[in-house]
């Protein structure tokens, strides 16, 4: 009977593009930093934009420009949670918290989540979400 892996590793290629002076191959990022990226890349990524998979992303973006009030981080809130359930199978998603930050005009955003696979802390990813033109 095969023995079955409990842990699994998570790799990505950085975003920087920078090469490895050793071996002259990309960067990578793994597990912890590899999902906590992923999942930026997905809340950030609007639907359409990518090639071959025009329904990947979120309406976050969109969801920007409404006023920024209780109303429009409860939405936020709601497009964050279903793009992570949707898009990101690697993760448990265990709470997302979107609150208006009037004084920087933006929503500060936190997501925690577990990592599926790999015996860590539940993860704690921050950032801060603001309309641009």
């Amino acid at each position: 009977m095969p023995v079955e892996r409990i842990s699994r590793g998570f790799k990505d290629i950085s975003m920087s593009f920078e090469v490895n002076p050793i071996n002259d191959d990309l960067i990578s990022v793994k597990n912890r930093t590899a999902i906590a990226r992923s999942i930026r890349n997905l809340v950030l990524t609007v639907p359409g934009e990518r090639f071959f998979n025009e329904d990947l992303g979120s309406r976050v973006s969109e969801i920007l420009f409404d006023n920024l009030d209780e109303i429009s981080a409860s939405a936020l809130r709601d497009e964050i949670e279903e793009t992570i359930i949707k898009y990101e199978p690697r993760v448990k998603l265990e709470d997302v918290q979107v609150k208006p930050n009037y004084d920087n005009n933006e929503f500060d955003v936190t997501i925690t989540y577990d990592i599926i696979g790999i015996d860590v802390l539940s993860q704690q990813l921050n950032f801060a979400l603001q309309s641009t033109r």
